[in-house]
């Protein structure tokens, strides 16, 4: 058997009906006593529990004078109802102007950096360009003999600007992507071939740390749609981090797999520290290092996981990561496959 709904009244619509009636001295205190005391015992037995109507019942007032009351308390209600939304209407306008204007702030700001970047990465590019000149006439003895000790030097030199270049390679490229001019060329690829050619590239820095990298992928992998030079520079990134996060004795693997008919696979998966589950967003914020003490063991900008996913995106596609902590990471990322 279903219980019995009460009855609705407009009592129901006001709260603290009888300190009300007691303000406005319809009622003393011990009359809201008396009648609450009878409300709870009208309810137990089944009755109406309204303090209304236990107030009638005992007489204590009238049933024009309690709908007066109810009445006023709705009005009074509806009043702060009607003041607490315009007050409310009132601070979000407020605050969605203050959000835009911190929007449009933090747009310009960002537009600027982009320009700052763009603007000294080239200076530092045309500076560099001099260094390395320089260093390679003294390499090859064209400014005169050198001696096996100045060779070496001249040797680790060379690496070193060769590493600088690369960075400031990776500053103009992430300026360009930040306004937005990063422009795509998409054209069949042969995916297979730029990822055997990219592996080789890497061979010795994968000797140097003790780290063995295999390529996987059968002669039947399809040409890709996508720009080669950008979707080769991305898998650079992920095979370069993958070394430097790869301790000596490990191995990194890059797998090219067809996915149904339409896609194939980019895997690069490595047996290195991993990533915390807690921090694998953070590994694509711009300029960000996991490790941002000053005595850090991995260099880097802290770009080129954010610019990957960028070129990624722009191709049409997703970066997925997925990583566990002391065992190795791997990340995956598809593209279109071209069949004739």
């Amino acid at each position: 058997m279903e219980p019995k709904l009460p009855k609705l009244s407009p009592e129901m619509l006001v709260p603290r009906l009888g300190e009300y009636l007691v303000q406005k001295g319809l009622i003393s205190e011990s009359d809201l006593q008396h009648a609450l005391a009878y409300q709870q015992e009208t309810a137990y037995k089944g009755g109406q529990a309204l303090l209304g109507q236990a107030l009638i019942d005992l007489k204590m007032l009238d049933k024009e004078t309690l709908d007066q009351v109810i009445t006023e308390l709705i009005i009074q209600l509806r009043s702060a109802l009607q003041s607490a939304n315009r007050n409310l209407e009132q601070r979000v306008r407020e605050r969605t102007a203050d959000l835009n204007e911190a929007l449009n702030r933090l747009s310009e700001l960002s537009q600027m950096k982009a320009n700052f970047i763009s603007n000294i990465s080239h200076e530092l590019r045309t500076t560099l360009t001099h260094i390395k000149g320089y260093i390679e006439l003294m390499v090859s003895e064209s400014l005169g003999p050198v001696t096996e000790e100045q060779r070496h030097a001249l040797t680790v030199s060379q690496r070193s600007a060769g590493k600088l270049e690369d960075m400031i390679e990776d500053l103009i490229m992430f300026s360009l992507a930040s306004r937005g001019e990063m422009s795509m060329k998409l054209d069949k690829v042969d995916i297979r071939r730029v990822v055997s050619l990219l592996v080789k590239a890497a061979a010795r820095k994968s000797d140097e740390r003790g780290v063995k990298v295999d390529v996987l992928a059968s002669d039947s992998i399809p040409l890709v749609q996508a720009d080669g030079e950008k979707i080769g520079w991305a898998v650079t990134q992920l095979l370069d981090n993958a070394i430097k996060f790869t301790q000596s004795g490990g191995s990194v693997t890059v797998v090219l797999e067809e996915d149904g008919k339409n896609l194939v696979q980019v895997i690069v998966r490595d047996t290195g520290i991993g990533i915390p589950q807690s921090r694998l967003r953070e590994i694509f914020e711009p300029f960000h290092q996991l490790d941002g003490s000053s005595t850090r063991r991995y260099g880097g900008t802290g770009l080129g996981l954010s610019l990957v996913r960028q070129i990624v995106e722009a191709h049409g596609s997703l970066l997925d990561v997925k990583s566990t902590e002391g065992k190795g990471t791997t990340f995956n990322f598809p593209l279109l496959a071209l069949r004739d």
